[in-house]
């Protein structure tokens, strides 16, 4: 196969980013009504983006700093890869942010006008999409250059190709000081650099995201609602905008580079274990090497084009249902179900050839030395065995955190007993959600084993994430609609207004804990996958091609310093969860003691009279997150390095298994359980519970119950999925350093 077939993945680059373009300005032309809504609009959208370019201004000092240890440590082609991959990730995130802040008011407008839920929802799925298509864009952009300028021009992959590491050359920065100091620079290297690239990116926008719009929210909430006792998002109450401003740098340019950054390392956690089993002699036909870096880029190309017509479906019908969940589910099926027609497409255009050949060695076929149990077929089985788990999974998600199912009802019911009962049923309901998915994950993770191997399982967590463009688009969509809310409350429109804004935004929680659990759960087969290629990193050649070889790498668990890594490992994520929530409540602090002093000081505040400084409290998140984002991310890339370089790579294979499987349980808990909480509160409000409508005791325990869930479920949930595959991805690049550079193995040395 040549490498011509790589354009595929250009075109699907410039289809995507395009109709992401005529999407950006066809929501931009429409009007934004009145002169109040224009206003406010204006204050959210300087605040969004005051903060997305203080942001920018750390995280280049970071990603500068990261660039150059990677040079000097590793290769200058996967610090450059780095860079490339750190600035697709924050382009796909401030255009998203900045559609998003366009697009609210032209939902609350479009509402306004017309009345009707289909119509608003068409506008606000619009804006979504432009985020949406972004995210596999410039994703899938970053990735077609890496592999035309780095794997080909440069011949990386041909030196794979040639002899494996021989061929390559070391291009450490180091070794110009210290030749001593070996390295030879190999295309995974390079890959895994434009991964860690867009992983950086994703850990800063989430967390730091994630403590502004938590700190300004729980602020409004507990002050505004349980305290002064008035509506969500009104006017008199200092913390909205500010609230407003996170929606957008927390929820949708957070949530744009998280996908992103899960995306990527679904498509190259394939392709660095495909060479990974070539240098390490588990097979040793060299097109089928091609085939298996050139498939999951070029299936995802194919998954993109599937997601804009999935898209498209939905925006180019003339009238929708009254039903935002049917339409928007809609859309998502038709993108899964064309993903799985390219994932078979693809998969014989690749593999189809070896049907049935031998391969001469070990009389075992060509697909037997990679495991492929169902020939050319078996990378399609794997990706839609990803796209099906991942379904379920979202459907799990949906049951648990939607108020037209039981779990959150009783969560609205515990409300009228007090807060304590609140937070006690939904630390039920999310322990309990977690039993259900990992049960679905362990299934998916052990098919793809069986039909493709270790590389099935990489492709079952690209499977997951093949229609990704749909799902961001239909997750994008809810915090547009927030907004839209709060724009029509602080405008004072009329009711109706509000009341469709909120059945979005209902849906959209339940949507975001849908995209949640996609997230973790390709995080979770993503991360083993890289694990699997950390193993075969550290691990000499396997002397004979034979059924089985695979096996041969193996992590034993009870050896003790495996052990006490794990131990550790599982650790970590309770740790930086803690580190998180304490940041949201620091920050959250300083905001419930600035709107009560606004509330007590300014005269005529509560009567409506005056308004209130806005200002105050958007500096007050800003300053909030970007004072407290910095340790925790500096955790997630410095642990596993210093772990590595004190007890060497034993460790922290240990470490990466106990961080992958407690996180993935924590992500599961707080996503679930803050989006019951939330949607929990939304039920009570409107009216279901008779007798406990707003205002009431009920809705106060209720208001609680979602202030303890809003940093679980939009901090420290979407953020552990990027912790456990950015720890993968810097072990992985780091690993040739401390694999034989490392404390233990020097004292080990002396003791003799």
């Amino acid at each position: 196969m040549t490498s011509s077939i790589l354009f595929v993945v250009l075109a699907a680059a410039v289809i995507a980013l395009g109709y992401a373009a005529f999407s950006f300005f066809r929501v931009k032309k429409l009007d934004e009504g009145t002169d109040r809504m224009k206003e406010i609009a204006s204050a959210i959208r300087i605040g969004a983006n005051a903060f997305v370019i203080y942001e920018l201004k750390l995280i280049a000092i970071v990603a500068a700093a990261v660039s150059v240890i990677i040079a000097i440590l590793v290769s200058w082609q996967a610090a450059v890869a780095f860079l490339l991959g750190a600035t697709m990730s924050e382009c796909a995130g401030f255009i998203g942010m900045k559609i998003a802040t366009y697009a609210n008011v032209r939902v609350t407008n479009r509402a306004r006008e017309t009345k009707k839920l289909g119509d608003t929802l068409k506008v606000a799925f619009r804006g979504g999409s432009v985020m949406g298509l972004c995210v596999g864009g410039f994703a899938l952009l970053g990735i077609f250059i890496v592999y035309m300028v780095f794997g080909l021009g440069l011949g990386q992959i041909e030196d794979i190709v040639k002899s494996s590491h021989e061929a390559a050359k070391d291009n450490s920065l180091l070794h110009l000081v210290l030749p001593a100091y070996s390295l030879k620079t190999t295309f995974t290297m390079t890959v895994s650099g434009y991964a860690l690239g867009c992983s950086v990116i994703a850990l800063f926008n989430r967390v730091g995201g994630g403590i502004y719009t938590k700190a300004a929210d729980m602020g409004a909430d507990l002050v505004g609602k349980t305290e002064a006792h008035i509506p969500e998002d009104d006017p008199r109450n200092p913390a909205t905008i500010a609230d407003n401003v996170g929606d957008n740098v927390g929820d949708v340019a957070g949530l744009g580079s998280d996908l992103l950054e899960s995306y990527v390392s679904a498509i190259l956690s394939s392709a660095i274990l495909a060479a990974e089993l070539f240098c390490k002699n588990v097979f040793a036909d060299s097109e089928l090497l091609r085939g298996m870096l050139y498939f999951p880029v070029v299936f995802a190309g194919g998954g993109i084009i599937a997601c804009a017509i999935g898209i498209a479906s939905l925006l180019v019908r003339k009238k929708l249902s009254s039903d935002p969940h049917r339409e928007l589910n809609l859309a998502t099926w038709i993108s899964a179900a064309l993903s799985i027609l390219c994932a078979v497409g693809f998969s014989y255009l690749f593999f189809g050839k070896y049907s049935g050949v031998a391969s001469g060695v070990a009389g075992l076929s060509v697909f037997d030395t990679v495991e492929f149990k169902a020939g050319w077929v078996s990378p399609a089985i794997s990706a839609a065995i990803g796209i099906i788990a991942g379904i379920v999974i979202g459907i799990i998600a949906e049951y648990y955190t939607s108020y037209d199912f039981k779990p959150t009802k009783k969560i609205s019911e515990a409300s009228i007993d007090g807060p304590a009962l609140t937070i006690t049923q939904g630390l039920a309901l999310g322990m309990k959600s977690c039993m259900f998915p990992c049960v679905i994950l362990g299934i998916a993770i052990y098919s793809a084993y069986v039909v493709a191997g270790m590389y099935g399982i990489a492709i079952g967590a690209l499977g997951m994430l093949s229609f990704v463009a749909t799902t961001v688009s239909v997750d994008t969509y809810g915090p547009i609609s927030d907004n839209a809310g709060g724009i029509a409350e602080m405008s004072f429109l009329d009711p109706e207004v509000r009341a469709i804004t909120d059945k979005l935004d209902s849906v959209g929680n339940t949507t975001a804990a849908i995209g949640k659990g996609f997230a973790i759960g390709s995080a979770a087969l993503a991360t083993m996958s890289m694990m699997s290629s950390y193993l075969f990193a550290t691990a000499p050649e396997v002397a004979d091609i034979a059924r089985g070889a695979l096996d041969s790498i193996a992590l034993n668990i009870i050896k003790p310093l495996t052990l006490a890594g794990a131990i550790v490992g599982a650790a970590v994520p309770f740790m930086f969860s803690g580190m998180l929530i304490e940041a949201v409540a620091k920050a959250a602090r300083r905001m419930v003691d600035e709107v009560r002093r606004q509330f007590k000081e300014i005269a005529g505040l509560l009567e409506g009279k005056v308004l209130p400084d806005y200002k105050t409290c958007i500096e007050i998140s800003s300053k909030g997150a970007l004072s407290e984002m910095k340790f925790p991310a500096v955790i997630a890339i410095a642990f596993p390095v210093v772990c590595g370089l004190l007890f060497g790579a034993e460790f922290v294979a240990g470490l990466l298994l106990g961080a992958t499987i407690s996180a993935i349980m924590l992500a599961l808990f707080t996503g679930n359980s803050g989006g019951a909480w939330d949607n929990a509160k939304k039920y009570i409000e409107t009216g279901a519970i008779k007798g406990h409508g707003k205002g009431s005791p009920a809705h106060d325990a209720a208001v609680v119950g979602d202030t303890v869930g809003d940093p679980l479920k939009d901090t420290v949930g979407p953020s552990l999925d990027i912790l456990i595959k950015i720890m993968s991805v810097v072990s992985l690049v780091t690993v040739v350093v401390f694999d034989k550079f490392n404390l233990i193995d020097w004292i080990t040395g002396l003791l003799g």
